[in-house]
């Protein structure tokens, strides 16, 4: 049996999803290059999958690890399995290159185990349900609706995408398996087309007696609303729940890791250069990350050895914490 095979034995052990969307999963988005495996003789005991997003953080790109999958063969859990997999992982991502790894609990517990390895809560969001509003569709707007690829709805999804200032980016791939997803799903998308431009856009799928928008993008409130007028004709239903990043009231979704401290602080230090810190950093896991800090006039500096006065003494999560409050951190549309 393959490793791949071997892993969706596992996933299928450890997991309760459908046949159709592992099926998509180990047919669209893995592959063995970004899988991280332990075995023991013929046995898969524990795996993980390594997805690559970029992200715009501090006015530019950075790259990312997603973990996906992460599970333990029922025999072998509360032996330190998973947290060896994940140190392996970290390992790796560094090699890569990798600024910072994200991720989303599949259970609430799951937010203590993963702060043990570093893990912060820093992507968060909001769920209002909203009415369903008569609003006229003016003539020269046309609404369309499908899940089929096309190169005029990614570029516009990937421009809205990118104005975002810390947000967890789609490359066209990706953005072709959200569409499997959510048509797997029974959803699809909703486009507003004005003289054959793209202007907004809803990610849409129905749940019991619920129409959950997952992503709307669009030019204004109005074209939002046309759009979620449309959905919810199309779906009959009169109850629209719509995710959107935080308000006052968020709740946490995804969590974030730091994995190569310097760059990352070298970035925040470029687009704060008001900010003044000496940090000794505290990393259990990556010891290429302890050390000491010093972000002054836009740079950061970096020793072993540490300069006199005084110093913010972070461990790697704390770190994490403190450098997205200063944005805004979104995800949406992963495969959870």
């Amino acid at each position: 049996m393959t490793v791949k095979n071997r892993v969706k034995e596992l996933w299928k052990l450890c997991f309760n999803d459908s046949e159709e969307f592992i099926e998509l999963y180990f047919g669209l988005r893995y592959t063995n290059k970004i899988n991280v495996s332990i075995q023991s003789g013929d046995n898969m005991i524990a795996a993980l999958q390594m997805i690559p997003y970029p992200m715009t953080f501090c006015g530019t790109e950075i790259s990312t690890s997603y973990i996906s999958g992460a599970c333990t063969h029922p025999e072998y859990r509360g032996k330190g399995v998973m947290r060896e997999l994940l140190s392996q992982s970290f390992a790796q991502m560094t090699r890569k290159g990798v600024y910072v790894s994200t991720l989303i609990p599949a259970e609430p517990w799951l937010f203590d185990y993963y702060a043990k390895a570093g893990y912060v809560p820093v992507f968060h969001y909001s769920e209002k349900e909203v009415g369903i509003k008569e609003v006229n569709i003016p003539d020269s707007i046309t609404i369309k609706h499908a899940c089929s690829p096309d190169e005029a709805s990614y570029a516009y999804f990937d421009q809205k995408m990118h104005e975002r200032s810390c947000c967890i980016q789609h490359e066209q791939d990706d953005y072709n398996v959200i569409l499997e997803d959510l048509k797997l799903a029974g959803g699809t998308v909703f486009t507003a087309w004005e003289n054959n431009n793209i202007i907004g856009m809803a990610f849409v799928i129905p749940e019991s007696k619920t129409l959950k928008v997952k992503e709307i993008l669009c030019n204004n409130t109005d074209l939002e609303n046309i759009l979620i007028q449309q959905a919810a004709i199309h779906y009959n239903s009169d109850k629209i729940v719509v995710v959107h990043p935080a308000d006052a009231e968020g709740k946490p979704k995804g969590m974030a890791r730091i994995i190569y401290a310097k760059a990352v602080l070298q970035l925040f230090a470029a687009t704060h250069p008001d900010k003044e810190l000496n940090i000794e950093l505290t990393d259990d896991q990556l010891s290429l990350n302890n050390g000491y800090y010093y972000l002054v006039n836009g740079k950061c500096m970096t020793t072993r050895k540490r300069i006199p006065g005084s110093h913010l003494q972070l461990t790697i999560g704390e770190l994490t914490k403190l450098l997205f409050s200063y944005t805004e951190p979104y995800m949406s549309l992963m495969l959870e």
